[in-house]
């Protein structure tokens, strides 16, 4: 019996589908099945091929990749990885596929066409086995609006969400819930190629009542705004003159990633203490571990996202096995909980 992971390319490029498949078959655990050339062919190879993974591109003639998406999720749930151009029109369309369904992306490094893709070999074989592993049941959970109007006067707390994996749609999830005058300030610190979280902090502000920016050096931290960590640099708050400030840094990886949640929650428990909410989501490693003890060790609150409604349940899990989860929650009761600790003090 064939246990190799089948794999359907889909790309309007005939170059580009080419290059991919080549990547993909040059692991023998992996076969690509079939490729499809417009959308309308993704659909029907999806339907007629059962892939355990589909690769989809965002501009695809006939039908665009977003369209494919959908009407995958609706009637045939796959796991899909986007490979999307490093482009504005690019990333943006990647972020919207993501609250789709889609379980991770890839960044084309040189555009629609790119003959360097071969660099990232290693990644595309990587995200496309994990995504077979990951059960359809993950693809579409949603959370339910938890809103409360009453005005929340003074600053108490400061929210440091961490996430990787399947992370992009978990935050839209919970931030869309949470009421604009929250007296509290969001540090988003998501694992994301540069290029995207300046689109995924747009999202947030469109999709939800919160205003939210890509961080930049310099910003003040204010209540009722989020601050999305910027891919490729370390985030981190330091006070001065009676105020809190972005600091960004390139300073060497921590867990293999910048930016790293441990970094960031490190830096903001020194200056909030246990005014400080970890909320730890989906992903995979252990980014956020270390942050998480030192949130503990001041007092603070941490919250996990539970095995259930994570598409890879790696950095929380390490966060329980420490016995350091305050709470373990469903991603739907994420914003309540949250909104609750905040009110409370």
């Amino acid at each position: 019996m064939d246990e190799r992971i089948h794999v359907l390319v889909v790309d309007d490029s005939f170059l580009m589908r080419k290059v991919i498949s080549d990547i993909i078959n040059s692991d023998p655990a992996l076969e690509v099945i079939g490729k499809a050339k417009d959308g309308k062919d993704a659909i029907e190879k999806t339907f007629s091929l059962k892939p355990d993974v589909v690769t989809l591109d965002v501009n695809l003639p006939l039908l665009d990749g977003l369209s494919v998406l959908e009407q995958i999720m609706k009637k045939q749930p796959t796991p899909v990885v986007m490979l999307s151009a490093y482009t504005r029109s690019g990333t943006s369309a990647t972020i919207k596929a993501l609250e789709l369904g889609a379980v991770d992306f890839i960044a084309k490094p040189s555009g629609e066409i790119s003959l360097d893709l071969g660099k990232l070999k290693e990644e595309i074989i990587n995200k496309v086995k994990m995504a077979a592993k990951i059960a359809s049941d993950k693809f579409t959970i949603t959370a339910k609006p938890f809103v409360k109007d009453d005005a929340i006067t003074d600053l108490k707390k400061v929210v440091v969400i961490g996430a990787s994996t399947g992370g992009p749609k978990a935050v839209l999830d919970i931030i869309q819930c949470i009421p604009a005058n929250i007296q509290a300030a969001f540090i988003i610190v998501q694992h994301m190629p540069k290029g995207f979280t300046l689109t995924f902090a747009e999202r947030i502000s469109w999709q939800s009542g919160i205003k939210a920016k890509e961080a930049e050096e310099g910003d003040v931290i204010i209540s009722s705004k989020v601050y999305v960590a910027p891919a490729g640099y370390h985030m981190v708050l330091e006070k001065e003159h009676g105020l809190v400030r972005v600091r960004l840094t390139d300073d060497p990886l921590v867990n293999f990633v910048r930016p790293s949640i441990d970094v960031t929650m490190q830096s903001v428990v020194d200056i909030f203490g246990k005014d400080t909410l970890g909320v730890v989501l989906t992903g995979m490693g252990k980014d956020g571990l270390e942050g998480a003890r030192s949130i503990k060790d001041k007092g603070g609150l941490i919250i996990v996202q539970d095995e259930s409604t994570s598409v890879i349940w790696g950095m929380p899990k390490v966060i329980v096995d420490a016995r350091l989860a305050d709470k373990v929650l469903k991603l739907s009761e994420i914003p309540k909980a949250i909104i609750e600790h905040i009110e409370k003090n």
